[in-house]
């Protein structure tokens, strides 16, 4: 090899490197993954006491992030009825902060069981509740007080929530009291009641555009909604 070939190749070498083209734009950007279900139930237990069951918590957070962007508010109620009406199973969940902003109570329908709800419908008057998305709407003052009108957001399981007058209202018989003295709370025509001396402050926090999430021990629901399929 001659003194100019050894010049040469390594300047060549260097000159093709600098020209090599950068890296696409079609590449995919990396974006750090959303907080999984686990480490948001960890982060809530590390704060309060009770949160929801990570299976029911996963199963919410499914549908708020696939809602997220319809939605008015980053709020996040989950109604657990697959515990007994004895149990605190409503939270308030403000995701943005993480934080449990309320924990209470709830009544189901009167025909979906009597200490647990074990039957659900979205048929008009069959008096049971109805599992599944809902999207919080406006307010109103009806024969229950101050009340919460629900857009059901799931055909075939709670779509029919507005033609039932499905809506969240305040109730003596969904007070802590009843249970203690009775066994269980006592039941709605179908609506998630709460207690009288709180409803207007759940109202009021999730009111207007927030998403509404109830759970049941119901495959049929389970293996049909359009949230958990693919």
């Amino acid at each position: 090899m001659t003194i100019t070939q050894g010049i040469l190749l390594p300047l060549i070498w260097v000159m093709t490197l600098a020209n090599l083209p950068e890296k696409p734009d079609s590449f995919p950007t990396e974006h750090p993954p959303k907080e999984n279900s686990g480490l948001f139930l960890e982060t809530l237990t590390k704060k309060h006491e009770n949160p929801p069951a990570l299976p029911v918590l996963d199963l919410a957070m499914k549908g708020y992030e696939k809602l997220e962007d319809d939605l008015k508010l980053p709020i996040l109620t989950i109604i657990d009825f697959s515990l007994p009406s004895t149990e605190k199973r409503l939270w308030i969940i403000d995701v943005e902060h993480q934080e449990i902003l309320l924990h209470t109570v709830v009544s189901h329908g009167r025909n979906s069981g009597m200490l647990m709800a074990e039957k659900f419908s979205n048929r008009p008057e069959s008096y049971q509740s109805s599992l599944g998305f809902y999207q919080t709407a406006e307010t109103y003052q009806g024969k229950h007080g101050y009340s919460l009108r629900l857009d059901g957001l799931e055909k075939g399981f709670n779509d029919q929530a507005r033609n039932r007058a499905i809506v969240i209202h305040g109730a003596d018989y969904a007070r802590e009291e009843v249970a203690k003295m009775s066994g269980r709370l006592g039941r709605s025509l179908g609506c998630p009641a709460v207690p009288s001396e709180i409803s207007k402050e759940v109202i009021d926090l999730i009111k207007g555009g927030s998403l509404l999430f109830i759970y049941g021990n119901d495959p049929d629901y389970l293996n049909h909604s359009g949230f958990f399929r693919g």
